[in-house]
């Protein structure tokens, strides 16, 4: 069977704004893991492939071994066709290989060909024998898709999925228990000096080999464990309370790391993190806060950034994903949706329900900033302006990419061009409102 994940038909995939502008969704990570790394652990698939938006696939071919993009995908096995914000628990791994499902089961890997759509009309997985393949439409996903809803059994489903980016978020400590749990590991298989202090079980603490635990550490597990993966480190007077998962060569300094947090590999971190997922290859080295929040990669926090994640009133907090329409999270604690490559400078304040957008820049002005910086926005004096273009942006991103021996390429710069024009009616406005408050 061929799972093909799809983030190419999706009306409102600009809910994940702006952490998918660089990626699909299902690389967005909640717990240990990205997306895709659940569903395919829950069906466990002979095969896969993927459809990304139309900009964004010759970059992601660089990224990935797998097909992208590739119609004649479309053939030759039975497909499962999946949106990767359907929650993976939807799908049980007991009824891959055919099993009679108990009537509470969700939806099976295998089986007749159906269509599972929701009261909205969108579908959420389409489920196709390899004897029904041949009969569809195939010139492209989309008519693909389209030709299978038109001509195969329809199912109304409510299966659960992921909605926005902070859903993630809010979701990260129960999925980091649950992975945790999963994993079936515990112990010291890296070095830990001496004295390290151990709150809670040590069956709720794992070291991977090749992690490094300085002298002077705390791992508080009272209140749910702590994975430390291959090649992390943790300087002393790093306290790190559970659930908390540290990815692969990532660095702690000094770090107060309270709990639910989701650090990706190669991550430098310092100050005060609470409750938030940062994607990888982001740096928070200093004092500071973070929390309720996500991080995409190659982001910079200057010393002292800090974000709100609590209004004074105790009401929802609401984030403007395209700068005008006010949503409400459903929450009380939401922090800040950071894109990839946004750099703020020293004494940020980000208010509560923050959208920074990918490529940003911010100069601090000594109060809380707007709860909405657009793209590729210099956010200089006040106001979000043009500043000295992409093109500084760029130069900025290679550099910091370097250091980390990762290359930016034609791909990289071509996907990120598509994405200035995508996002340019945003910025333009943001603009233009600066301008205004200029001239007055």
């Amino acid at each position: 069977m061929r799972l093909i994940l799809i983030d190419s038909l999706r009306e409102n995939r600009s809910n994940f704004y702006p952490l998918v502008l660089g990626r699909p969704i299902w690389e967005l990570r909640c717990g240990f893991s990205s997306l895709e790394d659940k569903l395919i652990a829950k069906i466990n698939p002979d095969e896969i492939a993927y459809f990304v938006p139309d900009y964004m696939a010759t970059y992601y071919r660089t990224q990935v071994e797998k097909p992208v993009n590739d119609v004649t995908m479309l053939a030759g096995d039975d497909l499962l066709l999946v949106d990767p914000s359907v929650k993976a628990a939807n799908f049980d791994p007991a009824l891959a290989g055919g099993q009679a499902p108990p009537a509470e089961a969700g939806v099976k890997a295998k089986g007749p060909s159906e269509i599972g759509i929701n009261e909205q009309g969108q579908v959420l997985y389409s489920r196709i024998s390899e004897k029904d393949v041949g009969g569809l439409t195939a010139g492209s996903i989309d008519q693909f898709v389209a030709s299978a809803k038109a001509s195969l059994p329809n199912v109304k489903c409510e299966l659960s999925t992921w909605e926005y980016t902070w859903d993630l978020v809010l979701a990260n400590c129960e999925e980091i228990a649950t992975e945790f749990a999963v994993a079936g590991r515990s112990g010291i298989e890296g070095n830990v000096e001496e004295p390290l202090a151990i709150r809670g079980s040590k069956k709720d603490v794992y070291v991977a080999p090749g992690a490094k635990v300085h002298p002077m550490v705390t791992l508080d597990a009272e209140h749910g464990p702590i994975y430390i993966d291959e090649g992390a480190e943790i300087h002393p007077f790093s306290r790190v309370e559970g659930p908390c998962y540290i990815g692969k060569n990532s660095l702690l300094l000094g770090a107060k790391c309270r709990e639910g947090n989701s650090i990706g590999d190669f991550c430098r971190v310092g100050g005060e993190v609470e409750e938030s997922i940062i994607h990888g290859y982001s740096n928070k080295y200093h004092d500071g806060f973070l929390g309720h929040s996500y991080v995409g990669e190659w982001v910079n926090l200057g010393a002292l950034t800090t974000n709100s994640d609590l209004k004074n009133d105790y009401s929802n907090v609401s984030v403007m994903l395209d700068g005008r329409r006010s949503i409400d999270t459903g929450s009380t604690k939401v922090g800040s949706l950071i894109g990839d490559h946004a750099k703020t400078s020293i004494g940020t304040l980000l208010n509560t329900g923050s959208y920074v957008g990918a490529m940003a820049l911010i100069m601090a002005t000594g109060k809380p900033l707007p709860k909405h910086i657009p793209s590729f926005g210099w956010f200089i004096e006040g106001i979000v302006t043009k500043g000295f273009g992409k093109g500084r942006l760029y130069e900025a991103a290679k550099t910091a990419m370097s250091r980390r021996r990762c290359q930016w390429t034609q791909q990289t710069e071509a996907m990120w061009d598509a994405v200035f024009e995508i996002t340019s009616p945003v910025r333009k406005a943001a603009i233009k409102k600066g301008r205004r408050r200029l001239s007055m």
